[in-house]
């Protein structure tokens, strides 16, 4: 489920949309003759049985926004500016807050601080459901921010990072790496390992100083080598499995590879044509190929465990790995729970219709998604 709808700098910071296609848009038209068709559902396995636990609704929204976990809290916003915690187990509202605009990436929490970007450019802090500060931002941001160490850090699409204070919202310092003219309108790579800051800079997973955002160290997980601008854009996205200082992400359309983040250096990177982020455990790291084909490598070498094109062509969001359990959700709205093992179906579970947005999320007992028409479920395996 991504975007390949592309913005392309002008000027120093400012950046112009430009549509070049649009992989969702391709796979939603349904009257297109290129058209692949989505491989067919056998009977629901019974391998596994899941409860629906709660349900919950946030408004529309779109691939941009990915719920946020938080020890027993999931952030969510919904595309028309709906900010909400709600409690894991019950689902009910903890705080709910409308910014009467649209939002175009987050949630990212701590617990404390949450904060959202909206379409205008705008980082918005919000304390327990009170909007707490606002600072406009110099380019538009497709990845939620990240809220740690009592600051607020943000990718935004010119491929530039900024930290600003949590509790004032004072800019604190910015790191910018040029790049590639185009850039992906899809969530990038930001999150805390230890005492660094990773995040996904075109092609190369960086780890800068948080207190400052020197570069501590670059590791190359995939190089433009294209002839056009389109061939040539290899950034980061997310999500990321990360165990320990093991850090495993996917370059658009061109790799998938793993960081040793102790030390900056690339583990092992292996080519993989997918346009979502990855997931994974331990021993395996999980993701989809743009023509639906899940693939499983095994974290150590990145030698490919398995393959399964069951789920051909529909559409998948970036998987989930817990336990035994692969999960990943499809353009009708379908969530797929699979054998980490082999990737064979244990059963599939039912939504709204409309297509899951992003990778499901655990919270505590229950698996959560966001469907694009605003629902929230959550199921509590059986």
């Amino acid at each position: 489920m991504s975007h390949l709808n592309l913005s392309t700098r002008h000027g120093s910071r400012a950046l112009i949309a430009l549509v070049v296609a649009s992989a969702l848009g391709l796979s939603a038209c349904s009257s297109s003759p290129d058209k692949p068709k989505p491989a067919e559902l056998p009977p629901v396995a019974a391998l596994l049985t899941a409860k629906l636990a709660w349900t919950a609704q946030v408004g529309p929204t779109s691939a941009t926004v990915t719920p946020m976990v938080v020890g027993t809290r999931v952030f969510l916003t919904g595309g028309a500016g709906t900010v909400v915690a709600l409690d894991a187990n019950t689902g009910q509202d903890l705080w709910r807050l409308n910014l009467g605009t649209p939002v175009s990436a987050g949630v990212g929490s701590d617990g404390q601080t949450a904060a959202v970007i909206t379409q205008d450019n705008e980082l918005v802090a919000i304390t327990e459901g009170r909007v707490s500060w606002r600072v406009r931002l110099p380019a538009r941001s497709f990845t939620a921010p990240l809220v740690a160490g009592a600051r607020v850090f943000v990718l935004t699409a010119d491929r530039a990072v900024t930290a600003f204070d949590a509790q004032t919202g004072a800019r604190l310092w910015n790191q910018s790496r040029p790049g590639e003219p185009l850039v992906l309108r899809q969530s990038g790579v930001l999150l805390a390992v230890d005492d660094t800051l990773v995040v996904g800079l075109s092609g190369r997973l960086t780890g800068l100083n948080p207190l400052n955002g020197s570069i501590r160290w670059e590791a190359p997980v995939a190089t433009a080598r294209g002839t056009n601008e389109v061939e040539r854009l290899v950034d980061l996205v997310g999500p990321v499995s990360r165990v320990g200082s093991s850090v495993c992400t996917r370059s658009y359309g061109s790799a998938v590879g793993c960081v040793d983040t102790s030390r900056g250096g690339v583990v092992w990177s292996k080519p993989a044509q997918g346009r979502t982020g990855v997931h994974g455990d331990d021993n395996l790291v999980f993701g989809s190929e743009a023509d639906g084909r899940l693939l499983a490598w095994q974290r150590a070498s990145g030698e490919q465990a398995w393959e399964s094109s069951r789920l051909k062509y529909r559409d998948l969001t970036a998987p989930l790995a817990v336990g035994r359990v692969l999960a990943v959700g499809d353009g009708t709205g379908l969530v797929h729970l699979l054998s980490r093992e082999d990737g064979s179906e244990m059963t599939r579970l039912s939504t709204d219709g409309s297509p899951v947005i992003a990778a499901p999320v655990l919270a505590g007992q229950v698996m959560v998604v966001q469907t694009r028409k605003g629902g929230v479920y959550a199921w509590r395996p059986q």
